[in-house]
């Protein structure tokens, strides 16, 4: 069988596509191993033994460093945030469906704080509640934006998902005698909910890693970005690389969840 033969273009694509994925991957690998130095490891290469010495050493008592405190404050925010995130962005899918006055403009205001740097937001937060007599925390100004980081790009992913979705399986549902809320809950929800899901792992995860917008936010106590970036200035051992290794090994794990979620909905809706 005659095979195509693959013309310049292919290869010059692939070199760029692994200088890519080098540029990504190639620093979170060397931190993954040295993260894996051993008791007597530094910060650089070459290793200096290899042990699990430093991941232990995260739950222990830190000199400097909350490590636990930051982690469940940056777990509990995301789902915070991705929890509203999907609420709203769902709500508004489905409001904008239909044209009403003023659509316009409330669009363009939902999604007006992309283009704004996240560090004037941060910095507008922040001396807004001092100017309230309000004390900035990671569960309320910090909360807020974030919502200004997620649900714009929750709100477009919906506006696409609902641009395609076809009205005649809400229609083939009423003419079978379903309510509004029987054809929402039992045809339109299932269809759209690997989206939802979607959206849900989006607000998650741009919630989790989110500096700039906490900076000015988080109030007394730090998020995890905020205590990694604060480690960074007076932490001189391999466990702040444990630290990194172990976060992004969540972050890997939340994602393959969140792909076995959708695609367990995918072959229930096939089969059904």
């Amino acid at each position: 069988m005659h095979q195509e033969k693959r013309g310049r273009e292919f290869y010059v694509l692939a070199f760029f596509f692994a200088l890519f994925v080098l540029f990504l991957y190639g620093p979170l690998s060397a931190i993954l191993i040295l993260a894996f130095q051993g008791p007597n490891g530094g910060l650089t290469f070459p290793l200096n033994g290899v042990s699990l010495h430093w991941f232990g050493n995260l739950f222990e008592q830190q000199a400097v460093g909350d490590f636990g405190g930051s982690f469940r404050r940056s777990f509990g925010l995301g789902l915070m945030v991705m929890a509203v995130t999907v609420l709203v962005s769902l709500l508004a899918g489905l409001a904008f469906r239909r044209k009403f006055i003023g659509a316009t403009p409330l669009f363009y205001l939902s999604v007006a704080s992309l283009v704004v740097p996240s560090i004037i937001i941060s910095l507008g937060i922040g001396v807004l509640f001092q100017q309230l007599g309000l004390e900035p925390s990671w569960y309320t100004s910090a909360f807020g934006a974030h919502l200004t980081w997620t649900l714009p790009f929750g709100v477009l992913i919906m506006f696409a998902v609902f641009n395609r979705f076809s009205p005649s399986y809400e229609e083939a549902a009423r003419d079978l005698g379903a309510s509004s809320w029987q054809t929402f809950a039992h045809v339109v929800l299932p269809m759209i909910a690997p989206s939802l899901i979607g959206v849900g792992l989006f607000g998650f995860t741009l919630s989790y890693d989110e500096f700039a917008r906490t900076l000015m936010t988080a109030g007394t106590y730090n998020t995890l970005p905020l205590e990694i970036y604060g480690m960074t200035t007076n932490v001189t051992t391999p466990v702040l690389y444990a630290l990194g290794a172990v976060t992004t090994l969540f972050s890997f794990l939340v994602i393959a969840a969140t792909l076995g979620l959708i695609v367990m909905l995918n072959r229930r809706h096939s089969r059904g």
